[in-house]
């Protein structure tokens, strides 16, 4: 159940293992939360939302490589990042020094931040460059704000850049988001030197959707509503009863404690909508395929899809920007939105002022991801429910991954693997996380090595 990522993903490693699959996705296309349509007006392929790619998104690249599609992908090895809101633009690279250094002498050339707030970072980073996932229980309980406070980062690190981190990746605000959920991201993003986004250079759901369909062929079922589940056996509005051996729920948490309230706290698990815009403009008014805007303001990442698409050379920009945890938009119609877009975007970029608009869309998307709230990342479940025959998959479940493209397609696989187990059939198709490399990699061994000591001794 569920035609997104997640359940996709999970359909294809069973039809793969030679299992017949039959997908039950309740709207009339497949994508969930990271689709694509052709807009109307301009015959261009738009998402729900632009989305990054990183180079370390094992999974769901190797899902892209199993559909032939992993080539479409605009990547930036150059550069992580552009950040606008200080005096001048700062550009994030990766400069030859192992994790976590490698970014730190751009981050020095910050013009707001001194040698001191640079300093503070030391403790959040240390803790992250030792974090494993057994640490999730004990940094869960308190938010981000108040962990990084406490640690002694100062204000102004925590105002040029813990915010903008929060609000990037987690979707949520800094006072708002589980200290355990940044620092696993932030060990992430820290521990490998040459880690870089990438973007899709065609509609999204041109990356997986079509070729899903050739796979799975009639056994996908749009506009197939599930009402009911009973066991494996699953009813639809329209009256059909779908009997099946097993049953994977590949849905939100909403959706799916409607369908099955004991599967999982699904109440914990709040939405953190956005707000998604659009903007074609007569002529380019970029000079970054991809940036981030710090500081207080509405959209947080911006990207120019004129210098990601392929075969858009020379075109006029496409600019798309993303507000998550959009009630901070509460109240704005669409011209509002457009507008504030527009500002922000001239705050960027002044030439963009003199541009013609040619066409806006503002899409409103009730759910980007789970919110990443204290006490949510213990209660994330795992793939098996305790239901005989029904397994769960979603980016918001336990993958030790924040949610993201490539949690749901690692969710998808776990929930794959742990139904083939079931069946006598054991396997391994998930990959775990890359391990980190440089400074970063001997800390994080040697943490290890230091708990399996400790373990043994007590």
């Amino acid at each position: 159940m569920g035609g997104g990522l997640a359940g996709l993903s999970c359909a294809v490693a069973l039809a793969d293992a030679g299992l017949r699959v039959v997908v039950l996705e309740r709207e009339a296309w497949l994508g969930g939360r990271a689709r694509s349509w052709t807009h109307a007006q301009t015959g261009d392929a738009v998402d729900i939302g632009p989305h990054v790619v990183h180079s370390e998104y094992r999974n769901f690249l190797a899902f892209l490589e199993r559909l032939g599609t992993r080539d479409a992908i605009t990547w930036q090895p150059g550069k992580l990042i552009t950040l606008f809101g200080d005096a001048h633009p700062v550009r994030l690279r990766h400069k030859p020094l192992p994790p976590p250094l490698s970014l730190l002498p751009d981050l020095a050339r910050a013009p707001s931040l001194t040698l001191r707030d640079l300093w503070s970072n030391n403790a959040p980073t240390w803790r992250a460059l030792k974090f494993g996932e057994e640490d999730v229980p004990e940094l869960d309980r308190v938010c981000a704000a108040d962990y990084l406070r406490a640690h002694g980062v100062t204000e102004r690190m925590i105002d040029w850049f813990w915010r903008f981190a929060a609000m990037a990746v987690m979707n949520v605000p800094l006072e708002q988001c589980s200290a355990a959920a940044l620092l696993r991201v932030h060990a992430q993003l820290i521990g490998r030197r040459g880690l870089h986004f990438g973007f899709p250079a065609a509609g999204l759901s041109e990356l997986y959707v079509p070729q899903c369909r050739r796979l799975l062929g009639d056994d996908i079922l749009l506009g197939a509503e599930a009402v009911r589940v009973e066991g494996t056996a699953v009813e639809l509005r329209d009256g059909r009863r779908i009997e099946a051996q097993m049953c994977v729920c590949a849905l939100p948490p909403r959706e799916l404690g409607e369908l099955l309230p004991g599967a999982a706290d699904c109440a914990a698990f709040e939405p953190s909508p956005y707000v998604s815009t659009y903007l074609w403009f007569d002529r380019r008014v970029a000079r970054e395929r991809f940036w981030g805007r710090l500081g207080p303001q509405l959209n947080v990442d911006f990207y120019d899809l004129a210098a990601i698409r392929r075969g858009w050379e020379g075109r006029p920009s496409l600019i798309a920007a993303n507000i998550p945890y959009s009630h901070r938009a509460a109240g704005h119609d669409d011209a509002q939105i457009v507008e504030a877009t527009r500002r922000e975007l001239a705050a960027c970029w002044p030439e963009s002022g003199q541009a013609r608009l040619l066409h806006a869309d503002v899409h409103r998307i009730p759910m980007a991801i789970a919110c990443p709230a204290p006490g949510t990342e213990v209660r994330r479940p795992a793939p098996r429910t305790g239901l005989a025959g029904v397994y769960l998959a979603g980016d918001w479940t336990a993958t030790g991954l924040p949610s993201s493209m490539e949690s749901a397609v690692s969710s998808g696989l776990r929930a794959a693997q742990a139904a083939l187990a079931d069946l006598g059939r054991p396997c391994r198709l998930a990959q775990p996380p890359a391990p980190t490399d440089g400074l970063a990699g001997l800390v994080r061994a040697a943490t290890r090595m230091a708990r399996g000591v400790g373990l043994l001794l007590a």
